[in-house]
């Protein structure tokens, strides 16, 4: 007997990830198949197992312009096929979106269906906005509309006279070359020409665009403005209180366009940074890590760690790939050995820290080279056995310095950085396509294979208001290898630093 599915028609949000249910994350993270709408965001379709197949609803079934009907005949067969399908719908699936319609249909056909609430735009754009939808000194009554685009035939569903005489806040979701018609039916009704307008569209995303005006006027300022779709439009007094509440658009990053370089392990980390200050980031790694060629060098560095007086990691990534091989071996943190520990920054720092490891020694700044100086205050290590664990290609200068101390240096090489020229998530086209505001650079690697994907000069010429950010001096190296000097460089060689380094550029420059 075949295994019987589930459907999931889960609420995918307004667009911005965090806004995502835990519940519809962990049902993600297990589908064997993603059914999403257009409107969702890549971002979570992102969530989904690399296994999972996924299938956008609007190409799958294009004729029928992805119905209910033409959906949920889809669902249905993955479902009686024995396997787990998550049907993502933006917003709620029941708020002004296919999800009754679709259920009805699971219902209809016996399969096992569960829906999962999402967070509807209607309420979340207007909250990005700074715009409460009730407050007591100036709405207490809310009306929900969804604004057809045949909102001046009679059969729209919609009641505009009555719409027009609620007190209150009133929210439409529509096209925004659909505002003026809907405009004029409410003045048509008697809804006065001063009553406060806002319309935002792509709200809660880093695309987001606000505008705000009166009933009279707000079709002409949204054309000119180019809001574009999806969009939400609210009416009436609370308005007012955007200027004084609109949190999101004033972060300091609000509509810049930011390019990182990490390999995809680890974009995350400055990702974050840079949307928790309101950027819009491209991910578009240019390296990803391998094994080093030679694996039996990092073999026999682990059978003789006792032999060592120093472990040294220039780079978080030497010390995850490191233990990656430690733990293949051994299965007691005692097994390190004696040795002592020395670390290039902070960011490798902590990653050893994460291990419960104790550094011994860290320069006060985040270079190489700066570790061969801080050994010559710290103590003498001639004759003393260091293990430099860290890329497969790697400046020379710093076991040399070592070995000009006396020390007795074993290169060990963890990992290899080799160029990524896959684009899974259409971050690269997009960059090509349209630009960006900066590339940010956290290694002289990542400069060197951005360069050979994309021409770094070439591209800075295309789009004239393309910057360059790096972490510190050896990634400006490699900048200058191209003739090119950073526009900012990091003071503290850290993605905290680089962060820094970004925002107080933003603060310097003059607003449009």
């Amino acid at each position: 007997m075949k295994p019987k599915g589930t459907v999931y028609l889960v609420g995918a949000g307004p667009g911005e990830l965090g806004l995502l249910t835990l519940r519809g994350a962990e049902l993600l993270a297990r589908a064997d198949v993603v059914v999403y709408s257009k409107l969702v965001s890549p971002e979570v379709v992102r969530l989904a197992p690399k296994t999972a197949e996924l299938i956008e609803a609007d190409k799958a079934s294009p004729a029928a312009a992805a119905s209910a009907n033409a959906v949920s005949e889809l669902l249905i067969s993955h479902a009686r096929a024995g396997k787990t399908v998550v049907r993502l719908i933006g917003g709620d699936p029941y708020f002004f979106g296919s999800g009754g319609e679709e259920a009805e249909q699971l219902a209809n056909a016996r399969v096992p269906f569960e829906v999962v609430p999402g967070v509807s735009s209607l309420v979340a754009a207007p909250n990005y906005a700074g715009i409460p939808l009730t407050h007591r000194e100036y709405a207490s009554q809310l009306t929900l509309v969804a604004g057809q685009p045949d909102a001046d035939q009679p059969n729209h569903g919609v009641d505009w006279a009555q719409v027009a005489k609620t007190p209150g806040t009133k929210v439409v979701t529509l096209d925004p070359d659909r505002i003026g018609q809907i405009a004029q039916l409410l003045l048509g009704h008697g809804l006065p020409a001063e009553t406060p307008v806002a319309m935002t569209g792509r709200g809660t995303n880093d695309h987001q665009r606000s505008v705000e005006s009166t009933l009279g006027a707000i079709a002409g300022v949204a054309a000119r403005e180019r809001i574009g779709p999806p969009a939400v439009a609210v009416i009436g007094n609370v308005v007012k209180l955007r200027g004084k509440l609109n949190w999101f658009e004033r972060r300091p990053l609000f509509g810049q366009r930011i390019v990182v370089t990490r390999a995809r392990e680890q974009a995350g980390q400055l990702s974050r940074r840079l949307l928790d200050h309101g950027a819009q980031v491209l991910e578009v790694p240019t390296i990803k890590l391998e094994p080093p060629t030679r694996r039996e060098e990092i073999v026999d560095a682990l059978l003789e760690l006792n032999s060592y007086d120093w472990l040294v990691f220039t780079s978080p990534n030497g010390v995850t790939k490191f233990f990656e091989y430690f733990f293949k071996r051994f299965h007691d943190m005692r097994d390190l050995g004696g040795a002592r520990i020395a670390a290039v920054g902070p960011a490798t720092a902590n990653k050893l820290k994460e291990l419960h490891l104790q550094v011994d020694l860290m320069p006060d700044e985040a270079l190489a080279v700066e570790i061969a100086k801080a050994f010559a205050k710290f103590e003498t290590i001639e004759n003393l056995k260091i293990c430099l664990l860290r890329a497969e290609v790697a400046n020379r200068e710093l076991p040399e310095a070592l070995e000009a101390l006396g020390a007795i240096v074993d290169d060990v090489a963890c990992y290899r950085t080799v160029p990524e020229t896959e684009d899974a998530t259409g971050a690269a086209a997009s960059l090509l396509e349209q630009g960006a505001d900066w590339v940010a650079f956290t290694s002289g690697s990542t400069v060197v294979h951005f360069h050979a994907r994309f021409d770094l000069p070439a591209l800075l010429q295309k789009f004239p208001q393309l910057k360059t950010a790096a972490i510190g001096p050896e990634t400006s190296k490699a900048l200058a290898d191209l003739g090119l000097q950073p526009t900012v460089e990091a003071k503290q060689h850290t993605i905290d630093g680089l962060v820094a380094a970004l925002l107080a550029a933003q603060k310097a420059t003059p607003a449009a």
